[in-house]
């Protein structure tokens, strides 16, 4: 993280803030059994986030705007390549996890479905931590208005990767 681009931690950053917010929008706000203590610690957190999101968004487009074409053409992939890392994160904890449920799930798990068992976790993971955000309305709205069709297609390609 420390060596890339302020453009491509601010893209990671906006897109962490809005997935963030997306989850507390689809899976705590609607569920009517969790506690009312626990919907309002995380409703403060996603007001508190909902104002970082602002602000990141603002410092993004203020920081594009003294970018020249090659200069965003790097940072579009060094934004690839967190996303990436982030990746590699989420596969580590995916098979963490995985293993973890597999020996403590009561019963023997053969091969295939352990493989089946971390699939399911990593495809989870990603959506949760990659693709909610990037295909957050405001994420792309924001993102397309900075770079060009080809580096869209560049950063499409790399996310279906990710599948």
């Amino acid at each position: 993280m420390l060596g890339k681009s302020t453009w491509a931690v601010l893209a990671l950053t906006l897109d962490i803030e809005l997935f963030t917010q997306l989850h507390y929008r689809q899976s705590i706000d609607p569920d009517t059994e969790l506690s009312e203590l626990f919907k309002d610690v995380f409703l403060y957190h996603w007001k508190e986030e909902s104002q970082h999101a602002i602000l990141d968004e603002l410092e993004w487009v203020r920081h594009d705007a003294g970018l020249t074409a090659e200069e965003r053409g790097r940072a579009v992939d060094e934004f690839i390549e967190l996303v990436a890392a982030v990746d590699g994160i989420l596969r580590a904890q995916a098979r963490a996890d995985a293993g973890y449920f597999a020996a403590k799930c009561g019963r023997a798990v053969d091969e295939a479905e352990a493989r089946a068992i971390e699939a399911a976790f990593l495809k989870a993971y990603r959506w949760q931590y990659i693709h909610s955000g990037a295909q957050h309305p405001q994420f792309g709205k924001v993102l397309s208005s900075l770079i060009t069709e080809s580096q869209g297609e560049r950063i499409q390609a790399a996310l279906a990767t990710l599948q």
